[in-house]
């Protein structure tokens, strides 16, 4: 395990202040607020501070505001329902006196019923590519000098983009995409741990899609780009350390706002889980 996945570990190691409050710290990614990602996985680890046996199923998050990165976090669990097959929570992420995000979790006792999947799509293997770190050396002459420390930073997630593109000389491509990704190294046995690491690297990559047909990206000083809301479902066991396809695909933009979906699958073609996000995609 890298440092950089180590501290991901920790970071999503939440202190217990009291009945169903906890605290988390926060990192800089080298955006301008806290990542959306590292607020999903905190706040799934403090949900599950708060369940016994059951496990986590869906998950509906909003983002109402820039998180400082300055500053902890901290998370307050509401006891929805404790039923005998399913568990909800509500958790809300404050700094500040004010929340910054607000999450309502179901999870299920584990049992048996009819199955059927969507097939994963024909795409070139994660050995065939390129690392996103070997493909951001590549782009590093178009990189911005003030962007280039963020651009280039370690994460704890790796990437393998299918179909990767220059968000410094966007131009319109479909919009859709397919990423392989895990974690950066071996992480404990522990599906709380897996569940939340595949919650903070869900949100990675996602927002772009909706902007890839317009032929602009994040970096574009024009745009104001941001999550507005997360939903995500887990479906079939996996380990968030073994690679994973993320298939996105976005089927609308307007209003300011873009439509991202996502299914996850694991190398044998199962599909591990769903996502669904909105975002703000504003032209200034």
């Amino acid at each position: 395990m890298n440092k950089i996945l180590q501290d991901l570990v920790n970071v999503l190691d939440l202190e217990p202040l009291e009945v169903n409050l906890f605290r988390g710290e926060s990192r800089d990614l080298g955006g301008k607020s806290v990542f959306g990602g590292q607020v999903l996985g905190q706040a799934l680890m403090a949900a599950y501070g708060t369940v016994e046996a059951q496990i986590i199923h869906s998950i509906h998050a909003y983002f109402l505001r820039p998180g400082d990165m300055q500053a902890n976090i901290v998370y307050e669990v509401e006891r929805l329902r404790d039923g005998r097959s399913f568990v909800a929570r509500r958790v809300h992420a404050i700094q500040h006196g004010r929340p910054i995000f607000s999450m309502i979790a179901s999870f299920q006792e584990p049992e048996d019923g009819l199955e059927h999947q969507s097939p994963m799509p024909d795409v070139p293997g994660p050995d065939e590519l390129q690392s996103q770190t070997e493909l951001r050396e590549q782009l590093l002459p178009d990189c911005p000098e003030k962007l280039r420390s963020g651009f280039m930073r370690e994460l704890a997630i790796e990437f393998k983009p299918v179909n990767p593109f220059n968000p410094f000389r966007p131009e319109p491509m479909p919009p859709h995409q397919d990423i392989w990704f895990r974690a950066a190294g071996r992480l404990p046995d522990n599906k709380q741990l897996h569940h939340s690491v595949l919650a903070y690297a869900s949100d990675f990559n996602f927002l772009g899609t909706a902007l890839r047909p317009h032929g602009v990206s994040w970096f574009n000083e024009n745009m104001v780009v941001a999550s507005l809301d997360h939903a995500l479902w887990l479906h079939r066991p996996f380990r968030a350390d073994e690679w994973l396809l993320y298939h996105m695909d976005s089927p609308s933009s307007s209003g300011a706002r873009g439509l991202t979906r996502g299914e996850i699958f694991n190398q044998e073609g199962v599909l591990v889980a769903s996502v669904a996000q909105e975002n703000l995609m504003r032209m200034v």
